[in-house]
């Protein structure tokens, strides 16, 4: 796996990046107004080589990858550049491809003619509105079974006011000259295949421009005081805007997936293209708005910037027509086999590949599943605690298939994190989940690195061996989140400690020998400060369980310590250096989210669609349940692209900006509104819990609705994307 650009691709970003911070300042883009046309930046941009970047090298051009071009236009839409410059890519490459006219190009290539692209076929639709339109000398345009050039004169471009002040005319392309650049086939694929790379195009732009408009945002709450403190203190400021953060960056790296499966060949790359582009589409446009909202009444000032986003947000894409026919267009790609002209990608470095290792664990897990799990064991799975098997735990630790995360010198398998992704897809895949695993592997952590030698030797070995599970004892009635609220006393007591407290949601009390618990130790110092981790046995005198059920089909419990005496040996590092202790598991954390079981539900969703029949068919031919799955499937793969990202930074030690949070976070709420829609989509078939595809859409709704809640509830997790990922003030009320 790999997100990291080249350092070629990097010297490349940094020189435009540089290059249009210069020439495509904000003032710049305000004195091209209202032609929406930088002549200047236009020959520049040239001599940057930028115009020439897909073309090929024997024609002229630099004859680099898609990646590249989508580098460049993150950088012209995050500085607003004026210009077709999407247009005018695709168009120079289809001029160099189908062999049109040299001298022109070479024009083009060198910023001296503007040469852009007309969407629609002009058989049908002659007049239309065109992209560059006002600036352009010539258009390249579908004629039926041709490509064509239209030489557009002077006086068929007519300047009009625009939403945005950009470089937009409607041109009846059939009234001008026009030269055949190719027919049949080949020049058709071509065509088509530009078009396709013009979505990715734009969509990188987008996101580009999403992601700097939220960026003034930030700054802007970060600077701006009401009511005594800064803006970005209110979560109801800083919130929307964590939000956006995660789906601006969702839409980059799915034009990067996108470019990936188009460089692998894979057959669902015409569905990534539409899927990224009209994201793109969608999520920038929400991003520069709550952006302006951000401002308040002076985001509607032309004095501010942020409006120069917000219009330049909608003018890009919309000159295709309407996004959400973009989204219908992924619908029928993945699931009525419409095929789609592709373009070459060229060369990346991005690969989302989980690498050897993560083939090999998956193929080593299906096979002891294959050897070691009967049909009525299989009955009994469940998502929860409620699956948790003693005899197949065992097993699992005999094969040291049971910690896969744990590292080999506490005794555990030691995988990468790409593999770990790997093995938890692979146990879903077979049905199977072991929280018991999780939270057990957590424990056993912090015993090798904290615990005293009568932990290593009594307890440790239980642990491993897969004889004894751990629960975990954070919560608390009156705390939920915030654990450093922890009110459970720990009280010297003799040798040892006394507990007095209660904890909620102690999962798997019943079935577990040991909790893992936070303990308050000291009531005199800040609260974080003041507490300590001990092991404590559940079977020990005045420890009382009690069941608490949920809707979701599981169990989880409420636990009391009752004069609960334990000795020092206990107790796991420092007295008061609870905080300290519990920081050992994060070597486990890795990004984790809810995508397999998005991409599991996803999966009963579209096997459910095929059996339920919808006015004479099945209801997956129907385009609205097509274009609803479409968004699931965006929603899945960014949710793994999220994860992806979180593991990498972790597993490669890059900078890491709370990508683990916004990995959890969006993959959760995502996880509960797309349960939601696939419940109301198979509906009434859904309401049933008969076995197959139904029961599994039932169970999904009930078990997405804890997802924003497990784990850290998405409000802690988005003020902490707040926080470290845009730079805005501590946000906690």
């Amino acid at each position: 796996m790999n997100f990291d650009l080249t350092d070629d691709q990097e010297m490349m970003r940094d020189m435009f990046a540089r290059f249009l911070d210069e020439h495509s300042s904000t003032a710049r883009v305000r004195a091209a107004a209202p032609s929406g046309f930088d002549a200047a930046l236009w020959k520049g941009l040239a001599e940057q080589g930028a115009l020439s970047i897909r073309v090929a090298e024997e024609s002229g051009g630099l004859g680099l990858g898609l990646i590249d071009a989508a580098i460049l236009m993150e950088e012209a839409g995050r500085t607003l550049a004026s210009g077709p410059l999407a247009e005018a890519l695709v168009a120079a490459r289809l001029i160099a491809q189908l062999g049109g006219d040299t001298d022109l190009l070479e024009r083009a290539l060198s910023g001296d003619a503007v040469v852009t692209l007309a969407f629609h076929d002009i058989v049908g639709q002659p007049r239309q509105w065109v992209a560059g339109g006002l600036v352009a000398e010539a258009v390249i345009a579908r004629a039926g079974d041709d490509v064509v050039l239209v030489a557009v004169p002077e006086s068929a471009r007519v300047a009009e006011a625009t939403l945005a002040d950009t470089p937009l005319a409607e041109i009846d392309l059939g009234a001008h000259p026009r030269t055949v650049l190719a027919s049949g086939d080949i020049a058709l694929t071509a065509f088509g295949a530009g078009i396709e790379e013009w979505k990715l195009l734009i969509s990188s732009a987008l996101a580009g421009l999403g992601r700097e408009a939220l960026k003034l945002a930030a700054a802007y709450a970060s600077e701006r005081k009401q009511f005594g403190q800064f803006i970005g203190q209110f979560q109801a400021i800083s919130h929307p805007l964590a939000d956006l953060i995660c789906e601006v960056d969702g839409g980059k790296f799915l034009v990067w997936k996108a470019i990936r499966d188009l460089a692998d060949g894979d057959d669902k790359a015409g569905a990534a293209i539409s899927l990224a582009a009209w994201w793109n589409a969608d999520a920038a446009a929400r991003a520069v708005a709550q952006a302006l909202h951000t401002f308040g009444g002076y985001g509607l000032t032309t004095e501010y910037d942020i409006f120069l986003f917000n219009l330049r947000a909608k003018a890009w894409p919309l000159v295709l027509g309407d996004p959400q026919r973009l989204l219908d267009e992924a619908g029928r790609r993945l699931y009525a086999g419409e095929a789609a002209s592709l373009p070459d990608a060229g060369e990346s470095p991005i690969n989302f590949d989980l690498g050897e290792d993560a083939n090999a664990i998956a193929s080593e897990i299906h096979d002891f599943f294959a050897a070691n799990v009967t049909p009525e064991m299989r009955e009994k799975f469940h998502y929860s605690w409620e699956g948790y098997n003693p005899e197949l735990n065992r097993k699992l630790a005999a094969e040291n298939l049971l910690f896969l995360g744990l590292p080999k010198d506490v005794g555990g398998r030691g995988l990468s994190p790409y593999a770990k992704i790997a093995a938890m897809d692979t146990f879903e895949l077979e049905g199977y989940n072991n929280p018991a695993a999780g939270v057990s592997q957590m424990v056993a952590l912090i015993i090798q690195r904290f615990g005293t030698d009568e932990l290593k030797q009594d307890v440790l070995p239980q642990i491993m061996s897969g004889e004894a599970i751990c629960s975990l004892g954070y919560s608390e009635p009156g705390s939920g989140s915030d654990v450093f609220a922890a009110q459970c006393r720990a009280t010297p007591d003799g040798n040892g400690w006394r507990i007095d407290g209660t904890k909620m949601f102690t999962s798997g009390a019943n079935l577990a020998s040991y909790v893992l618990m936070l303990a308050r130790t000291n009531t005199e110092v800040a609260k974080h400060k003041g507490l300590t981790m001990f092991i404590v046995p559940l079977k020990t005198e005045g420890v009382t369980i009690q069941p608490v059920y949920t809707f979701q089909d599981e169990r989880t419990n409420i636990t009391f310590y009752d004069n609960v005496k334990i000795p020092d040996s206990w107790r796991l590092g420092e007295v008061d250096g609870g905080v300290k202790t519990m920081s050992a598991s994060l070597e486990l954390e890795h990004g984790g989210g809810f995508a397999k079981y998005q991409r599991a539900m996803l999966d009963a969703g579209e096997r459910l669609c095929r059996e339920i029949i919808y006015q004479g068919k099945t209801l997956i031919e129907d385009p609205s349940a097509q274009r609803r799955l479409a968004r699931t499937h965006a929603n899945v793969r960014v949710s793994e692209l999220l994860t992806f990202r979180a593991t990498w930074v972790m597993a490669e030690k890059k900078t890491n900006l709370a990508y683990g949070p916004m990995a959890k976070m969006y993959s959760s709420e995502k996880f509960l509104s797309d349960a939601r829609d696939l419940l109301d989509l198979t509906a009434p078939t859904s309401l049933s819990k008969r076995k197959g595809a139904a029961e599994e859409i039932n169970i999904f709704y009930r078990h997405a609705q804890g997802a924003t809640i497990y784990g850290g509830t998405s409000e802690v997790h988005r003020s902490m994307i707040a926080e470290r990922g845009l730079g805005l003030p501590r946000t906690r009320a």
